[in-house]
């Protein structure tokens, strides 16, 4: 999940924002601020490369060993990939004329790809680890923090490269955080199932046999029929539910389910508080 997150980003950057010139924060952004501003001889993936190296020292010290083992192997594995592409295959001239569908193109592959590398308690290094600290010790959503963090690389930008370009990637940094946010929400998506059931034996032995997981039960009674149930509670992934739904209809097709959408669970066979 990690390599093909860092896969999407590359793809986002380089065959859709770097041709157009779209600084949409993070290191890339600054590096094509920096190689426009700076250093025009120097490859964009170097000096993204330099960039990521001085970031490195503050995700160890602050957030932790393993987010900044990860992050080094992501940040170096784009950066290389990236001047590899330069190299052997170069984009001298964007794919179209179209400059907002090309920047959406981008943003959307890209943002897929950043939100399945935080996923992985990892990031691309760059403004992503000023992300990361906003959401540790502020609990601001990763996308929010990357807004954040990426608004500044976006100003730069507008004197790089002009006020319509500067726009067009302010337009880019949100987006992008939508599509961080979004994409991480999904990846923890879980269903709260409650099931009403006069087959109460046959789905408890299905959810701890066959599901694998715990529930929990309590008593209710019919407010029309008066008659007393035992109420299944269980959380379980989307394609576990799949399963589940159609469990439940085979051997009760008049079954009561209610399902809630449920974005972070904590405990036992799920995520560490």
């Amino acid at each position: 999940m990690l390599n093909l997150g860092i896969i999407l980003v590359v793809m986002g950057m380089y065959l859709f924002l770097m041709p157009n010139k779209l600084a949409i924060g993070g290191a890339n952004g600054l590096a094509i601020v920096i190689n426009k501003l700076l250093l025009p001889g120097v490859p964009v993936g170097i000096i993204m490369v330099i960039i990521n190296v001085i970031l490195f020292i503050t995700a160890f010290s602050v957030i932790g060993k393993g987010f900044g083992i990860k992050t080094i192997y992501a940040s170096f594995a784009v950066s290389l990939l990236i001047f590899l592409l330069e190299r052997f295959v170069p984009i001298t001239s964007p794919f179209t004329d179209d400059l907002l569908l090309e920047m959406i193109s981008g943003i959307v592959i890209s943002g897929i790809g950043m939100g399945m590398v935080f996923n992985q308690n990892a990031s691309t290094g760059g403004t992503d680890i000023s992300a990361k600290i906003l959401n540790k010790f502020f609990h601001l959503d990763l996308g929010k923090g990357v807004f954040v963090s990426d608004m500044a690389v976006t100003v730069l930008a507008g004197f790089a490269f002009g006020l319509k370009l500067s726009m067009y990637a302010a337009l880019g940094v949100l987006i992008n955080a939508f599509i961080i946010d979004y994409i991480i929400e999904g990846f923890n998506l879980r269903k709260e199932v409650t099931i009403i059931s006069s087959k109460f034996e046959e789905i408890k032995k299905y959810i701890i046999e066959d599901l694998e997981r715990g529930f929990t039960t309590y008593y209710g009674e019919g407010g029309y029929s008066g008659e007393k149930r035992l109420i299944i509670v269980v959380i379980i992934s989307r394609r576990e539910f799949v399963k589940f739904r159609a469990f439940v209809n085979e051997i009760d097709p008049v079954a009561f389910l209610t399902i809630k959408n449920t974005h972070e669970v904590y405990g036992d066979g799920f995520r560490k508080l």
